[in-house]
């Protein structure tokens, strides 16, 4: 029961990251932290390097989550260490 709970845990972020990078993309802008006191949204006019390294930061994540996910589902790879 564990490991099914781990493996769609990994699935559920997995995917929202890469929910989160199509929307981004979609809208041109990306959340990224704070600046400050204020949100930082890297967009593609303003700012095209950091928007791209985000992007690209979310797009990996996501497809590493999702796969390592599958992957624990199947039985391949180690699932998570849920206590």
């Amino acid at each position: 029961m564990n490991h099914a709970i781990g493996s769609m845990i990994l699935l559920f972020f997995g995917v929202g990251l890469l929910i989160v990078a199509w929307r981004g993309n979609r809208s041109g802008e990306l959340r990224a932290g704070s600046a400050g006191w204020r949100p930082y949204r890297p967009n593609r006019m303003d700012n095209p390097l950091g928007f791209r390294f985000y992007f690209f930061l979310y797009v990996a994540a996501g497809i590493v989550l999702t796969v390592w996910g599958v992957l624990a589902m199947l039985g391949a790879a180690p699932p998570l260490d849920l206590r």
